[in-house]
């Protein structure tokens, strides 16, 4: 029975250190996280500001870059050459989604870096109503109609008309005719 117990008791310690040696590797392995890390490039970039809303300007600049001219180039932008020494100013796509984040690479040399250029989010408050409420009826107009004309249907639309014109006509004078004999 003491050989069970000393057996099981050294399998406990080694599982136990395992365990611990495994812990240790495991904590010094996954250091704290302090937010993503860009690449040190041998040039700096900047672009100002840093959140712009859609169809919005920003700057870009690149600082210690030996070539003549550095690029940069993003999915919200064109791709733009930024001669030494000089910042460009550069528009936004309309069309950029509110809220995401693009990415903005600068180029110098055949060497990247790259940065984050946040597009401006939707306005988030809401109109304060008052105690008191004012009635204003109904809201009559168009409706859905006006919102995209379609010329196919547009076209449709008309020749069903003209053929109910038709037609209405055809009837009409058969009748009179009939009448006549």
């Amino acid at each position: 029975m003491s050989a069970i117990r000393t057996a099981s008791a050294a399998l406990l310690a080694t599982g136990a250190v395992g365990a611990a040696l495994a812990f240790g590797a495991t904590s010094t392995a996954a250091a704290p996280a302090t937010g993503p890390q860009q690449p040190v490039t041998s040039f700096g970039f900047a672009i100002t500001p840093a959140t712009v809303a859609p169809g919005g300007q920003v700057t870009l600049s690149v600082s210690g870059c030996d070539a003549s001219f550095a690029t940069a180039s993003s999915g919200v932008f064109d791709t733009v050459s930024i001669p030494r020494g000089q910042s460009v100013r550069v528009t936004v796509d309309r069309d950029a989604r509110r809220g995401a984040v693009y990415s903005v690479t600068f180029t110098c040399n055949n060497e990247n870096g790259s940065a984050d250029l946040t597009i401006a989010g939707g306005s988030t408050s809401r109109p304060t109503t008052s105690s008191t409420t004012v009635s204003r009826g109904v809201r009559g107009g168009v409706g859905g109609s006006i919102a995209g004309m379609d010329p196919g249907e547009i076209a449709a639309g008309a020749g069903l008309f003209i053929a109910a014109g038709l037609g209405t006509a055809y009837v009409v004078r058969r009748r009179a005719a009939a009448r006549r004999h």
